[in-house]
């Protein structure tokens, strides 16, 4: 089988569409910077820092799954304090390490995992995981599907549960997309998947797809992947036409934009 270059992925769907609701906050020039130009330096040294939501994203989830490989368990008095020593929170900035803190003694009064089945525990540093090769048509892609935790439910289902923090709302594709990765990983088990916010402890509603929605999916990501791939080249073949293959859209986003120091369009809070 030929070398696979396309590929897809829920952070690749997300810089091509927002979630629903946020059309006005989208740049398709945040894709540019962070697929077509990500060996500059200057971009490189941006991609690298996680921004204070990003880390105390990454820290939450590598302190769930430490509480259940150290077999910290909830009722363990000292655990909050081994499991910040493991994560070295003392080397992070203060908002970093007091809403880490306070996640990991939200989560050890209201422990979602206990009793349940775990398949799967992610410490969510690992990085890609390894990809799903599928066909579509005359087209095969790779896909990436980060799952934080699988499920098995008493009736045999795979439940994915999708592990959040801050705000931020729930976004059905994102669901969609550890369903379709389920229908190949585990191809003879019924699947579910759900979101979990760590912070304010809700739910999302479990979120199921037939086989045709499944199948919409995967041709839209196919599609996409392709997509993606074609202004690549575009722009490999013409570095000046940057702003016109990935368009930008100033406004009140530049502001919380990771590129807004490089960006020529970017405007200033104050002109925001």
């Amino acid at each position: 089988m030929p070398k696979i270059w396309e590929f897809a992925s829920y952070n690749l769907l997300s810089l091509f569409s927002p979630a629903v609701g946020l059309e006005h906050l989208h740049c398709d020039m945040k894709r540019g910077f962070t697929k077509a130009r990500k060996w500059e330096p200057q971009v490189t040294e941006l991609l690298q820092r996680d921004n204070i939501h990003q880390r105390i994203g990454i820290l939450a989830q590598r302190g769930i799954y430490e509480f259940y490989q150290t077999s910290l368990i909830a009722s363990e008095k000292n655990a909050i304090a081994q499991i910040s020593e493991v994560l070295q929170l003392s080397q992070e900035i203060d908002s970093v390490r007091t809403k880490v803190i306070e996640i990991l003694e939200n989560y050890q009064n209201n422990p979602f995992l206990a009793g349940k089945e775990i398949i799967k525990l992610s410490r969510g540093d690992e990085g890609f995981p390894e990809p799903i090769v599928i066909q579509q048509g005359n087209n095969t892609f790779n896909l990436y599907a980060a799952m934080d935790c699988v499920l098995q439910e008493e009736d045999g289902t795979l439940h994915i549960v999708d592990f959040k923090t801050g705000k931020s709302d729930f976004d059905r594709r994102q669901a969609y997309i550890y369903l379709l990765a389920a229908s190949y990983i585990y191809p003879q088990q019924k699947a579910v998947a759900s979101f979990y916010n760590l912070e304010n402890c809700q739910q999302s509603e479990r979120i199921t797809a037939s086989s045709s929605i499944l199948k919409s999916f995967q041709i839209e990501l196919s599609s996409l992947s392709q997509r993606h791939q074609k202004d690549l080249y575009r722009y490999r073949q013409q570095f000046d036409d940057f702003h016109r293959i990935y368009p930008p859209n100033p406004g009140i986003s530049c502001r919380y934009c990771t590129f807004n120091s490089i960006c020529k369009f970017a405007i200033s809070e104050a002109a925001a």
